[in-house]
């Protein structure tokens, strides 16, 4: 049974006429009799009881005709359904983040733009390292990731480069150093560091070590944190100082000190991460409000 049968009935039913119900089909009569007849042998039952003009339902065709209205009406809404998830309207976007781009208003006001451009669309949010966004985007474990992005990036991915952000020296409220409002990183050479693991800050790490080389000392690490926020209630701790990007700063954690950099200065470098010839109508909405330019890190 298609579902053009169920429309050549319900005509039939509503004009109680097959003449008028060809003319709204724009069929001739015969076919559609046809048709009817078809149908009413595969349901072994009649549908319309022939009258000198006209016909009218039988109580088969009563019954059969409500739940031919819901089936049309629900093959509509599938159709309907399909096209707009084509048109990315509606649908699940999955987005990943690291724990310092959290931070970035750039990524809140991403997420808040494409919601009310797309609020029918579910966001699926995951918080994680580099390393494990890049493995879970390649892997199709997410559509999208903001990320910190290296010297070296895998090939399939496509880069969407945000501005750089400056970083700024954490300290205890009680270090000496808690009184300026900046410092060179000079400074810093005696200090205990806390710092993400190499191998999970990635980036924010390689930068760090490289600036403080490049000031002229290699930083001495005692602790390693696995989230930012991690980072700042260690310093608190007063367990070391460390370095973290500008909007980190809006972590008020009590009996904490965030102080500009001056002179040699790392950046935390972020980006919008997809794969490369990426065919997703979800992913093309969200990075085209991105505000940042395309290319290789």
């Amino acid at each position: 049974m298609e579902l053009r049968h169920l429309r050549y009935f319900l005509t039939v039913a509503e004009e109680l006429n097959f003449s008028r119900a060809a003319l709204r089909l724009n069929i001739s009569q015969p076919p559609l009799s046809q048709q009817i007849k078809a149908l009413e042998a595969r349901i072994g039952a009649p549908l319309f009881r022939r009258l000198s003009h006209g016909v009218e339902l039988t109580s088969a065709g009563l019954a059969f005709q409500q739940e031919a209205y819901r089936a049309v009406e629900s093959a509509e809404k599938a159709v309907l359904a399909a096209q707009r998830a084509a048109r990315g309207v509606t649908g699940n976007l999955r987005l990943g983040f690291t724990s310092s781009a959290a931070f970035n208003p750039l990524l809140a006001a991403r997420i808040r733009d494409f919601q009310r451009e797309w609020p029918e669309v579910r966001l699926d949010l995951v918080e994680n390292n580099t390393l494990y966004l890049l493995e879970s985007l390649l892997e199709d474990r997410l559509d999208v990731i903001y990320m910190r992005p290296g010297i070296h990036q895998p090939d399939n991915i496509e880069l969407y480069r945000l501005p750089d952000e400056a970083m700024k020296v954490v300290v205890p409220a009680t270090h000496p150093l808690a009184q300026q409002k900046s410092v060179n990183l000079l400074q810093l050479k005696d200090e205990l560091f806390i710092l993400f693991p190499a191998a999970v800050g990635l980036t924010l790490f390689d930068e760090i070590m490289i600036c403080c080389r490049a000031a002229g000392f290699e930083p001495k690490r005692t602790q390693v944190a696995p989230q930012m926020s991690s980072v700042v209630n260690f310093v608190a701790a007063e367990m070391g100082v460390s370095l973290v990007p500008a909007s980190v700063s809006q972590i008020q954690v009590h009996n904490v000190r965030y102080l500009d950099i001056v002179g040699i200065s790392p950046l935390a470098r972020l980006a919008v991460a997809t794969r490369r010839h990426e065919p997703s109508i979800l992913v093309k909405h969200f990075v085209q409000g991105v505000s940042g330019k395309k290319g290789r890190a």
